[in-house]
């Protein structure tokens, strides 16, 4: 899920009978739902579910998720303008695993990641698949990937998936917020943390 000033979008997910690759608005104001234009036939936007969804300068950004088998490390965008989708093509020297169920938002030009599921577990939900911890942010102007030094050690999150997150300033500086989720020994956790990045 992911919203504008104007709406609340949602993309994907878990159907009754299968995941879904459908892009809905949802009018605040007006208090309505609106279905978006579905991918073309030949587009690789294949139902998923756990992907990034983020709005930047009129787009929505879906990223990565999970196609039941296997993570996804494809990347697409809708056009709210011209109401057409596209496939992004992303460069960099290391490129972020593909994973599902991670933190993702936008701040300033990038589109930032952190954590996910890169490899589910054989459980599904009642297991604990395999998590990272790391941070890339998506340079949405020039389509690049650029790996985020984060600092490690104890203030460190550490490898997790399924958080609550959002962006958020403290301490006069701005960056994401991240409350609890799953962990790789599959305790669900209560801690939160903040990380301050530059836009």
């Amino acid at each position: 899920m992911a919203a504008d000033d104007k709406q609340v979008y949602v993309f994907g997910g878990c159907g009754e009978q299968s995941r879904l690759n459908d892009l809905w608005a949802f009018n605040v104001e007006e208090g309505e739902w609106k279905a978006l234009p579905a991918p073309p036939p030949e587009s690789k936007l294949v139902p998923r579910g756990g992907p990034g969804l983020v709005v930047l300068d009129n787009k929505v950004w879906v990223i990565f998720g999970f196609g039941g088998k296997h993570e996804l490390p494809d990347i697409h965008c809708f056009d709210l303008r011209t109401n057409m989708w596209e496939e992004v093509e992303a460069k960099g020297e290391i490129k972020p695993t593909p994973r599902s169920v991670f933190a993702c938002f936008a701040l300033g030009k990038h589109i930032v990641v952190y954590g996910g599921e890169v490899d589910p577990s054989d459980l599904g939900h009642m297991g604990a698949g395999s998590f990272c911890g790391d941070v890339f942010a998506l340079d949405t102007e020039a389509l690049e990937w650029i790996r985020v030094e984060d600092g490690g050690g104890e203030s460190h999150p550490g490898p997790r998936g399924w958080t609550a997150f959002s962006v958020g300033s403290c301490c006069g500086g701005n960056g994401m917020l991240v409350y609890g989720g799953n962990s790789p020994s599959n305790k669900r956790l209560d801690d939160i943390f903040f990380l301050q990045l530059a836009a």
